[in-house]
């Protein structure tokens, strides 16, 4: 699951408020985003893959999904491109999660066009999303003011300076902060996006989404993996098998050292290659997979907590509960009445 520092806070609303969840039985949880004048294609590419698609492998669409912009011809990033034929900025105002334009350039204010829409979607209680550079755009709505959020490791200092009041943490790949979430950077938003989904709809559902994309579902770890460093003479070997063979036996009593011995590598080097591949160490990552399958046995129908926590190698029910609450904010029972059959 997505690490500890990136989950939810106090406040804002609960990840299991009807503001902030896509809410099954009713109508489709509707995703806009702001496409403004240089914003990068990459993160709405992201968004439009996760939140656009349909999704007939699921058998439902799990979200509607919008494209507006204040221009009816936006020029895309560098030029690249002019996109058109997207709805007006006034589609912002019926959106349940609204996601924020980001752009390269940070030093150039957003238009108050945009701006004003972040904030009345802010008012009237709708789930905020920056990807990358979005952080800006919320920060300069005033939105961000006295919460939680990441931005890019490379404007860290910037983005300190120009918003004080802000509580940056730019050592982590997103943060949750309840209604208002932020990506630190391109790829991230992928995390992001996945969060989102499990957030809404639960592990089971995420992992669908990210095995269409080909991407894990969730990364431990944080940007310090990514800060510009020298690139190895000999890179490891991929940790791709050792990690699919300890996923089939997440039951099983696996130990750090028995994952070195399968990899044939000391324990000391298995945890340098998971801390260069992964950016975490083999216990958390252990402890995560653990966490994210015992999410999909409940959402199976699995009601005897007991026979959870074993399946998935968390032992007890207590830890169960404990593992449950530190990554998801509720308890076995909470996420069976909200993610159960």
């Amino acid at each position: 699951m997505a690490q500890e520092n990136s989950q939810g806070s106090s406040q804002g609303s609960p990840q299991g408020s009807p503001q902030g969840s896509a809410r099954r039985g009713s109508r489709p949880h509707r995703v806009v985003v702001i496409v403004d004048e240089n914003s990068n294609p990459f993160e709405l590419g992201c968004a439009t893959e996760i939140f656009g698609l349909r999704r007939p492998e699921l058998g439902r669409d799990l979200y509607e999904f919008t494209l507006c912009s204040p221009e009816p011809r936006t020029l895309m990033r560098d030029g690249f491109f002019t996109l058109t034929g997207v709805a007006a900025l006034d589609a912002a105002d019926a959106a349940d999660t609204l996601i924020v334009p980001n752009r390269p350039d940070t030093e150039v204010p957003r238009r108050p066009a945009v701006l004003d829409a972040v904030r009345r979607a802010r008012a009237r209680g709708a789930r905020l999303v920056g990807f990358c550079s979005g952080a800006f755009t919320l920060a300069e709505a005033g939105v961000l003011d006295g919460r939680r959020a990441t931005a890019h490791w490379q404007w860290a200092d910037d983005f300190r300076r120009r918003f004080p009041a802000v509580r940056l943490e730019p050592d982590v790949l997103f943060v949750d902060d309840g209604d208002i979430l932020t990506a630190a950077g391109s790829a991230a938003a992928l995390d992001l996006g996945l969060h989102i989904v499990r957030r809404d709809f639960g592990a089971e559902v995420a992992n669908s989404v990210s095995r269409r994309l080909v991407f894990a579902a969730h990364r431990d770890g944080g940007q310090r993996q990514f800060v510009e460093r020298p690139v190895p003479d000999v890179p490891d070997e991929s940790l791709a098998p050792l990690l699919a063979w300890a996923q089939e036996r997440l039951g099983e009593p696996l130990t750090v050292a028995g994952l070195a011995a399968r990899a044939a590598v000391s324990p000391a080097t298995l945890h340098r290659r998971f801390r260069a591949q992964l950016g975490t160490t083999p216990l958390a990552w252990l402890n995560g997979e653990r966490t994210a399958y015992a999410c999909r046995l409940i959402e199976r129908g699995e009601e005897r907590l007991d026979v959870v926590a074993h399946r998935s190698g968390l032992g007890t029910a207590a830890n169960l509960r404990a593992r449950l609450r530190r990554e998801t904010g509720l308890t076995p029972s909470a996420y069976r009445r909200r993610f159960g059959p």
